[in-house]
């Protein structure tokens, strides 16, 4: 029994690894907490052993990362005069982009804020601002996603490699 699971946790943590690091530009999907179910898969296996102190670590890290990232967009957007019409409308407007990507991923969110903006009967700079202050919101949050991701996967195909060509 023990063999199997050693083989079947590793392959069902590398497809959370995927779903993580696609989590970290798709709104809906969790990003950094797939990667940490992955670590905790990998540990779940008779040749791997993370340390608790590790275990607690990352998941502290993964779950700071996973609030602020709720609200860096929210922040942005208000820090740059925005309201939540231009949140909303940053919202639909990456929906939208994940159908344009890797542009439209970016770009959508900018567009999708002014046009919620200018729905709502703000005038054009006050949208603009809304926009830019919603695209360095999803900036900062992605790539903190990213880097919090990219780790864990660094940790994970790490102790992977080592336990099997070792």
């Amino acid at each position: 029994m023990m063999v199997a699971l050693d083989i079947i946790l590793p392959v069902a943590g590398i497809v959370f690894l995927l779903a993580g690091l696609v989590g970290c530009i798709l709104p809906v999907v969790p990003g950094p907490p797939f990667s940490y179910i992955a670590l905790l898969l990998l540990q779940g296996t008779s040749f791997c052993n993370f340390s608790t102190r590790f275990l607690i670590v990352t998941a502290v890290i993964t779950i700071v990362v996973t609030v602020v990232d709720w609200i860096i967009p929210a922040w942005g957007a208000k820090k740059w005069g925005g309201s939540k019409a231009g949140a909303i409308g940053a919202t639909v407007g990456l929906i939208v982009g994940l159908f344009i990507p890797p542009v439209g991923i970016i770009v959508g969110p900018f567009i999708g804020a002014v046009v919620g903006e200018l729905m709502a009967g703000r005038d054009s700079n006050t949208a603009l601002k809304s926009g830019i202050g919603s695209l360095v919101g999803f900036l900062l949050g992605t790539g903190c996603k990213l880097a919090v991701c990219f780790t864990l996967t660094y940790y994970f195909v790490k102790e992977l490699w080592v336990s099997v060509f070792s």
